[in-house]
């Protein structure tokens, strides 16, 4: 799909609401498209994102509280609580008599499905309905293939919900034409989504809702209404989700070549934090959770060029602490490998490490190693935990910082 710009600028919204900070549901590039005497709602504990939108010139901006509504003229939106509270919210939102539920992307607990039972019936519900393996390909060596089927838990709160419609509806996006996320990322199909939601609630009515298409919503049904025509599809749109369990990753050096190669000065700046930068961060951090990095370990980090081509990068962690070490001969204790591109990007710009194409322990250890090393969680990963641990709303920051630069 494409995005009408000039139609969007022209729009006069009587509110925006959004459901959480992550790079995917907050982009100060859509917010910099619309009036700044639009208010603003968000579910945000961090009053720095809130100062991000102003700082961008939106007069309006107001936080969210948990069970409390707003009323936007005839309609009132009330956040709920999700299972990680401290980032995500459900959407309540009555109007014209009908009552429909936005999970977004979040998952339910109990507590939260017993008053969303009390709050029912549901007309409606917006339901994530991957289960997306943003971990696993970060280490497809180290990671089991996926279920086929929605979680089991996902189904018996759908049953108690009960709603007349429901919604597939979750993170849903493209990688690169060549990029194998693409059979990797996403396990659940729309038409499996559909065969088990016809078993387990065969009075509710599954909705696809395609990019434009809308729906007017009674308690008399459903029915088709004007598409959105700032939202432009573009070719075949009744597309569904090829994931294969048995595809074969790139290899970090493949994925490297596909990237434009940097410049002397942004090439420097990598080298710079792979040498200097990333002790800094590492050292000022709180030593890893995980028991496996209390003994000391070698650390070896390749960041491959565009012509696929590594240079390693070797430390010494222990105690909480890291050291440059250059090259040593001690056996090899955790790997990690990204292209220069995309750390480059994560540097400067606020790369998600959805799309860095990090690439963990995918090497052979010693035997000790491996039988130490195969539950430790790898988002102890140094560089993961070097880059986010302790950062927030880079990629905010670095739109902010692309928007006023454009302006000057």
């Amino acid at each position: 799909m494409r995005f009408d710009h000039n139609q969007i600028k022209a729009l006069s919204l009587d509110a925006v609401f959004i459901s959480h900070y992550h790079d995917d549901h907050c982009s100060l590039e859509s917010l910099n498209l619309l009036d700044r005497k639009t208010p603003i709602y968000i579910y945000c504990l961090f009053e720095e994102m809130l100062e991000l939108i102003r700082e961008l010139g939106f007069t309006k901006v107001y936080s969210l509280d948990l069970d409390t509504p707003v009323n936007i003229g005839s309609i009132e939106v009330t956040p709920r609580r999700a299972l990680d509270a401290d980032v995500d919210s459900l959407y309540q939102i009555k109007a014209a008599g009908v009552n429909v539920l936005n999970v977004v992307d979040s998952w339910i607990d109990y507590s939260t499905l017993d008053l969303l039972v009390r709050k029912g019936s549901w007309d409606m519900i917006l339901w994530p309905f991957q289960t997306m393996r943003e971990l696993e390909v970060l280490a497809p060596s180290r990671s089991e293939p996926a279920s086929l089927e929605l979680p089991p838990e996902w189904i018996e709160q759908l049953q108690v919900l009960n709603p007349r419609y429901v919604v597939p509806s979750s993170c849903q996006f493209q990688m690169e034409d060549w990029s194998w996320y693409n059979q990797a990322f996403f396990p659940i199909t729309y038409q499996q989504f559909q065969k088990e939601i016809a078993t387990a609630l065969p009075k509710t009515q599954v909705i696809r809702l395609n990019p434009s298409v809308s729906v007017s919503l009674s308690a008399n049904g459903i029915e088709t209404a004007s598409s959105l025509s700032w939202v432009l599809p573009v070719g075949r749109q009744d597309l569904d989700y090829e994931y294969n369990p048995d595809i074969k990753p790139l290899t970090t050096a493949e994925i490297a070549r596909h990237f434009e190669p940097l410049t002397a000065e942004q090439t420097n700046l990598v080298y710079t934090y792979c040498t200097k930068g990333i002790l800094d961060k590492y050292n000022s951090l709180e030593p890893a959770i995980d028991p496996y990095f209390d003994k000391p370990r070698l650390w070896q980090l390749a960041v491959y060029d565009h012509k696929g081509v590594a240079q390693n990068f070797c430390y010494s962690l222990y105690d909480g602490k890291i050291e440059f070490v250059g090259e040593s001969a001690s056996p090899i204790g955790w790997f990690t490998e990204v292209p220069i591109a995309r750390l480059y990007t994560a540097l400067q710009e606020g790369e998600a490490l959805t799309s860095m194409y990090v690439r963990i322990n995918h090497m052979v250890f010693t035997p000790t190693i491996e039988n130490e090393i195969k539950h430790v969680d790898i988002m102890e990963d140094p560089l993961v935990r070097s880059l986010f641990n302790g950062e927030f709303a880079s990629y905010q920051k670095a739109q902010l910082r692309r928007i006023k630069a454009r302006k000057n």
